[in-house]
């Protein structure tokens, strides 16, 4: 049997939420739901979710902020902004956030699920929830097993440089934000969590000279990029 997929629905209209929380686990989703936006980020940042639905009009933190919070977390889970207003600047607002889609309300239950599913279907396979062995030029990387490995050469690696080194490796050719890196490896991004993964970079750098094309460059107020040369 297929694993549930997990959503977390953050909606302050009480009667709106338990509808939608309870025809979505109707339709075989697991579903937590949370009555504003500081509840909703709180509960992100302590349980893993395949999709958010988030309500635009909260109080405490709206939809737009709470999505700001939940990206800098995780650059790539699905959001689906839900609304009342049918106003085109909130959709542009929407989709500048990042959100994979934008419904207003009334919808119905059956046009939410088939949009979500369509999402899931776009996901890439190999996305970093699910992915744990990499090949990075010539070290074979075993997250699993938190080991680096090159020819007869295996090194241990710790969790947290471990799961560093996955993040990196996911986002290999593309920039890793430090909040990014920051909220997923050490769940905040604060000025001595940023000095802690600092180390970490430079640990890694260390491992990883055993093969001089791959290099871990520092890019300047945003975060780091992992290149192969070759």
């Amino acid at each position: 049997m297929a694993t549930k997929k997990k959503i977390l629905l953050v909606e302050d209209d009480i009667n709106l939420g338990s509808i939608l929380q309870d025809a979505l686990e109707e339709k075989n989703y697991e579903v937590v739901l949370k009555r504003n936006g500081e509840e909703g980020f709180q509960e992100f940042k302590i349980n893993k979710y395949d999709l958010c639905l988030l309500d635009v009009m909260m109080p405490k933190k709206d939809g737009f902020t709470l999505a700001k919070d939940i990206r800098r977390m995780n650059a790539t889970i699905p959001l689906i902004f839900l609304t009342a207003k049918a106003m085109k600047e909130d959709t542009i607002e929407g989709l500048k956030l990042g959100a994979d889609d934008y419904m207003t309300k009334p919808f119905s239950v059956d046009e939410l699920c088939l949009r979500m599913e369509n999402i899931f279907k776009r996901l890439p396979k190999t996305e970093a929830s699910t992915q744990n062995q990499f090949v990075i030029g010539k070290f074979d990387f075993d997250n699993t097993f938190r080991i680096l490995k090159i020819g007869a050469k295996e090194t241990k690696l710790t969790t947290k440089e471990s799961e560093l080194l996955k993040m990196l490796a996911v986002y290999s050719g593309r920039i890793l934000e430090r909040e990014v890196a920051l909220n997923a490896v050490w769940g905040t991004d604060s000025y001595f969590a940023g000095r802690s993964m600092d180390v970490y970079i430079a640990k890694l750098r260390k491992y990883l000279k055993d093969d001089p094309n791959v290099e871990v460059l520092n890019i300047h107020g945003t975060g780091f990029k992992m290149i192969l040369k070759k």
